[in-house]
């Protein structure tokens, strides 16, 4: 390939920067790089409906990526997709990037949409009973191993890690969730709601063990080595036929080493999302580490569903504008992150930073309510200072979850 933009991530926010790239005039040609074989697709229902809407007995290719794809829009046909070919290396210099089969691919704009790894437990054995969720074919691997009373551990009580346990709960399995924190989710909405949501998912057959880690693994030789148990740091065993890990994740950015970029955690970007101060760099998405002034001056990477669109319209319109000779916008880039999640019936949303708030406040509803039919709803304030920097709601109408975003303003 010579010239044009090439974004190497075929993920959201790759394909939202290709979207915003046309919607800001480059007519250009666009090449987009991915390590998976689908095409871009939506990544929360990974670890919900994928887990529980589609017989356990399908194989993986009896699912069809489309069923979660956002559709390619008539402005995108003219797309090259190279996929199953992540990248391994890059020159910033030469505007070149090498992908595994060796090819390499010239370009006039570049866009790093290379997003997360999850991070793996230091330990071998049992890996044909060990999973992760984050790609199509992981939700799908999964889902066949959760057959009724199978038990299953947990590793981390963060977001995915419960949406999890409440899948494989509800496909009847005898789900144990294993946290080192005090309360499962706690270091995101603070351990007042945290114990209030652990409290509902006991409720609905989920067991805790908290303040623990898992210390090592257990098999046995069935033909090959089956997972058999799990150790925790605190001398106990759990027995398990399947192991979750959901300890967190790592940047996919080794392939940009060498390069001079900040990479300490993701690509630390401006407030224009260009990398290392190159007009004809940016980054998107999971990867990117960027400030938002209504945070603080210190740049953080997001991992929030509306990130990479709203980072990819940022960064299509500096990368346009470095490629058609516009002048960029160096305005302050401070968005307010959301996400939310489906836990046993329950959705809860956020709105804003709620993880760098020193205190919280019950606004309205009852934390006792969570869960019951009808119920009034709920949502919690969190301040840093005496700033509001984020909202939690679970159960509240659309008019009042816009009522709480506009405070946030």
């Amino acid at each position: 390939m010579a010239g044009g933009v090439l974004i190497v991530g075929a993920s959201l926010g790759g394909l939202r920067l290709a979207e915003q790239l046309r919607a800001a005039d480059y007519a250009g040609p666009i090449t987009i790089v991915g390590a998976e074989r689908h095409k871009p697709y939506n990544r929360p229902p990974l670890s919900k409906d994928v887990l529980l809407d589609v017989p356990a007995d399908e194989k993986v290719h009896d699912i069809e990526p489309g069923q979660l794809a956002f559709g390619i829009r008539p402005s995108l046909a003219d797309v090259t997709w190279l996929l199953g070919q992540p990248a391994v290396s890059a020159d910033l210099n030469k505007q070149i990037v090498t992908l595994a089969d060796g090819c390499t691919l010239n370009y006039d704009g570049l866009g790093i949409a290379t997003g997360l790894t999850p991070r793996r437990l230091p330990f071998s054995g049992g890996e044909a009973d060990r999973h992760v969720v984050r790609t199509i074919d992981d939700a799908v691997r999964l889902r066949q191993a959760l057959s009724p009373g199978a038990r299953v551990v947990v590793a981390g009580g963060g977001f995915v890690g419960c949406e999890v346990a409440a899948s494989a709960t509800k496909r009847g399995c005898s789900v144990t969730v294993v946290e080192p924190l005090p309360a499962p989710m706690c270091r995101s909405i603070g351990q007042e709601l945290a114990v209030a949501i652990q409290t509902y998912h006991e409720a609905n057959g989920v067991q805790f063990r908290l303040g623990t880690t898992i210390s090592n693994i257990a098999c046995e030789h069935l033909g090959e080595r089956r997972l058999r148990s799990v150790a925790l740091s605190d001398d106990t065993e759990l027995p398990a036929d399947v192991l979750i890990e959901a300890t967190g994740s790592t940047c996919n950015a080794g392939w940009l080493n060498g390069n001079g970029l900040d990479l300490t955690d993701g690509v630390l970007t401006d407030d224009a999302m260009r990398a290392g101060g190159t007009e004809h760099v940016v980054a998107v998405g999971d990867v990117a580490r960027f400030p938002n002034s209504r945070y603080g001056a210190v740049a953080r990477r997001v991992e929030h569903w509306a990130i990479p669109g709203l980072t990819a319209k940022r960064a299509a319109a500096s990368l346009a504008a470095s490629l058609l000779g516009r002048a960029p916008d160096l305005s302050a880039f401070n968005p307010i992150p959301t996400f939310w999640s489906d836990q046993f019936g329950i959705r809860l949303q956020s709105m804003g930073m709620p993880g760098l708030a020193d205190r919280t406040e019950l606004i309205e509803g009852s934390l006792s309510a969570i869960g019951e039919a009808n119920g009034p709803g709920l949502a919690i304030g969190y301040w840093r200072g005496e700033a509001l920097a984020g909202v939690v709601t679970i159960g509240l109408p659309v008019a009042r979850l816009s009522q709480y975003r506009a405070m946030l303003d």
